[in-house]
């Protein structure tokens, strides 16, 4: 599984909780904020060793360079920044959340749980959190409660979850309807299997399809 069909929303979100320290217009600030990881990485190094932000804008800093480590697929260091925003921000439900997708990636699912519980206790609509503890839940053999999750996920993320879903169950052959981001029943029967199987994903890991659904 690609980690970066998730990035998308990730980054959205953390544009959002440190708009104020983009403002400021600097190269660095604009490096951290790019869509390129490197360009992210360094951008975002600049400005932790320069130290001039706010506490909520640094811990933002941290959680944007950790999410560029994260898509690179170092994830031990990433949730070293992770560990450092949520320490300064410790209510942080973005970076919560995606530290518990990274320890999901890294292959240590179960560690991640709390994170995403508390992730959801701070944002219980947040479709990308509920999609992290279905795809945590399945892995630990919950398939009952990953489908509720990713049911969910369906709900609040609306449209654009949906397509996600509908796109990844094909590539898995589970799904064989439209591509719309319109819920129906033969999506969710084919979620109904997913869960049972460990391996398997509904989330795209194909480039056009994830191109088609951003």
């Amino acid at each position: 599984m690609n980690m970066t069909k998730r990035c998308a929303g990730a980054v959205a979100a953390l544009f959002l909780m440190v708009a104020a320290a983009a403002a400021s217009s600097s190269d660095d600030a604009l490096d951290c904020f790019s869509a390129d990881n490197e360009r992210r990485i360094v951008g975002c190094t600049a400005l932790i060793e320069r130290g001039d932000t706010s506490t909520a804008e640094m811990s933002a800093i941290y959680g944007m360079r950790a999410l560029a480590y994260s898509l690179k697929g170092d994830y031990a260091t990433a949730i070293k920044d992770y560990d450092v925003a949520i320490q300064m921000q410790p209510n942080f439900a973005v970076a919560l959340n995606n530290r518990a997708w990274a320890y999901y990636r890294w292959g240590k699912a179960e560690t991640g749980l709390p994170d995403v519980e508390k992730s959801l206790k701070l944002a219980p609509t947040a479709a990308h959190s509920l999609d992290t503890r279905a795809h945590i839940r399945q892995v630990m053999g919950e398939p009952q409660q990953a489908l509720r999750d990713y049911t969910q996920a369906m709900y609040f993320g609306g449209a654009e979850m949906i397509r996600l879903y509908q796109c990844g169950l094909t590539e898995m052959g589970l799904y064989q309807g439209e591509v719309d981001g319109v819920w129906r029943r033969e999506l969710q029967d084919a979620l109904a299997k997913c869960v049972h199987d460990k391996a398997c994903d509904p989330l795209p890991s194909n480039e056009q399809c994830r191109a088609a659904t951003s």
